[in-house]
């Protein structure tokens, strides 16, 4: 569904755009930190440590790096609209939603939120987790794939229970 137009308003597309802006600048300024750091070493040992770390480091932030490049993507063919002309079926920031596991045919709920507010005890999922970049700007009836590691997973959109536009919540 790559090529499949989203819709997403217009405070949410450039609050979404901020977040991403400031997780590239906490990026650059670990990367920055770790180039000050090696200048203050001067043994093999220190020098090989350093190495180690930003080997580790460079891999973790790949794995954290992968649902912001989504998230870009997904923003990038997005059509942005005033709040008010949200289709009510359309899954945005702050909608609750039911979903079904094509698989297991279990269903599943969550809001989604932006990555500050997810807890996922009370089913808040962050926009940044994998399904919550799924999600995003899709609509009632559309079937969702992505891999994981245990392979495909499939979802339909089953129901939106709010949706903050329909609702008249503009401001949250």
């Amino acid at each position: 569904m790559k090529d499949k137009k989203i819709y997403i308003t217009r405070s949410d597309f450039y609050r979404l755009r901020e977040t991403i802006k400031a997780m590239k600048s906490s990026r650059e300024i670990d990367r920055r930190s770790l180039d000050e750091l090696e200048h203050s070493f001067n043994s093999r040992n220190e020098l090989r440590l350093l190495q180690e770390v930003r080997r580790i480091n460079s891999s973790k932030n790949d794995a954290e790096w992968a649902p912001i490049i989504e998230l870009e993507a997904e923003l990038d063919r997005a059509i942005i609209v005033d709040a008010d002309k949200i289709p009510s079926g359309v899954i945005t920031m702050n909608s609750k939603v039911c979903l079904k596991d094509m698989d297991t045919g279990k269903d599943e709920f969550y809001q989604l939120v932006y990555p500050e507010d997810a807890d996922i005890e009370q089913n808040k999922i962050s926009v940044l987790a994998p399904i919550g970049t799924a999600i995003l700007g899709y609509k009632v009836g559309d079937v969702i794939e992505w891999k994981v590691p245990a392979g495909l997973r499939r979802l339909k959109i089953k129901k939106i229970l709010y949706q903050p536009e329909t609702a008249r919540d503009y401001y949250l």
